[in-house]
């Protein structure tokens, strides 16, 4: 995959280094298994509330302590797998504003958010464990950059088509949401 040279998205915001306000770094409280992400959809289908607040209430986390963000921060220059999701956002902003534009609408880009263990989101506490996720409330795409480890590792998709798949799937629920189709 050619991506190298391409031009990147200015909608990438990097909270990796940055404290949030929830223990940066590690999420506090226990794991958060396959069986709880399963537990907190159920339980947010049936009782109409957001799955990431059941998550954090299964994890065991604190609620998240609204401070003050510091301004977005672009990732460092040198940080290849950070170019990259840029560059791949980047691709995704232009093959949506050209098709928005030809059905006479206007396409307004998401921030896609790089973080680690969690981070605070208009939708509840995001956390890695949680995986790539989309935040309705802010318009934002989340993801741990650890995750591209567990998709190498642990469900066999290595390579940069996989990984550059899971931010246009995460675009496309950005998409779904412009177009009232998740409401």
């Amino acid at each position: 995959m050619k991506w190298e040279g391409n031009r990147q998205s200015d909608h990438v915001e990097d909270r990796r280094s940055a404290g949030t306000g929830m223990g940066a770094g590690r999420p506090r409280g226990r794991g958060i298994g396959l069986g709880s992400i399963v537990i907190a959809l159920v339980a947010g289908w049936v009782f109409g509330i957001n799955p990431l607040t059941v998550l954090g209430i299964l994890s065991g986390a604190e609620a998240p302590v609204q401070t003050q963000q510091a301004p977005a921060q672009r990732p460092p220059a040198d940080d290849r797998l950070a170019a990259f999701v840029s560059t791949v956002l980047a691709d995704t902003e232009d093959v949506w504003r050209d098709l928005f534009q030809g059905n006479g609408g206007r396409y307004q880009e998401p921030t896609l958010v790089l973080f680690r263990g969690s981070t605070p989101t208009a939708c509840g506490a995001g956390q890695a464990a949680m995986g790539p996720f989309y935040c309705p409330g802010d318009q934002k795409v989340y993801i741990d950059l650890g995750f591209y480890e567990t998709l190498r590792n642990e469900l066999g998709a290595p390579g940069e088509f996989a990984q550059a798949y899971v931010i246009a799937h995460e675009v496309g629920h950005h998409v779904q949401h412009l177009l009232g189709i998740t409401d």
